[in-house]
């Protein structure tokens, strides 16, 4: 007889994360959930144009520090994911812009492809629930 294996997939695993992170999200304000679902819809072109580390300083600089702004809570989400998932050796930088700031290329790689995966959950799940942004 087969044994049934309990074990989540990482999708799985990044899109019970990612509807949690939408649900908190959904508590807010509608101009934050406007602006959360706009950031979260362009951040993947973003990184695959800019890379990772800017899309990452574009979101601090925007967000200035502000745990209401939509910025800062797409970055914090990033930065949660991301420190759970990838195990980076020497954990002593306490943000993920200082991280990604001193990786290895190699690691760099795959923060970026894990942040890319993660945000294509919080992009349908966000799609789903969160109003759609105004028109800029």
């Amino acid at each position: 007889m087969a044994s049934v294996s309990f074990q989540q997939t990482k999708e799985q695993q990044r899109a019970k994360a990612a509807w949690a992170d939408v649900q908190a999200v959904d508590q807010k304000s509608l101009e934050v959930k406007r602006k959360y679902r706009g950031l979260v819809l362009k951040l993947p072109v973003m990184i695959l144009t800019n890379g990772l580390g800017q899309a990452l300083a574009f979101l601090k600089s925007k967000g200035k520090g502000d745990t209401d702004d939509a910025h800062e809570i797409v970055y914090s989400h990033l930065q949660n994911w991301l420190f759970r998932e990838i195990r980076w050796s020497g954990a002593d930088q306490p943000t993920l812009i200082e991280r990604i700031l001193n990786t290895t290329s190699e690691a760099y790689r795959q923060a970026t492809t894990e942040a890319l995966a993660y945000l294509h959950w919080l992009r349908r799940f966000a799609e789903a629930v969160l109003p759609e942004p105004e028109e800029e």
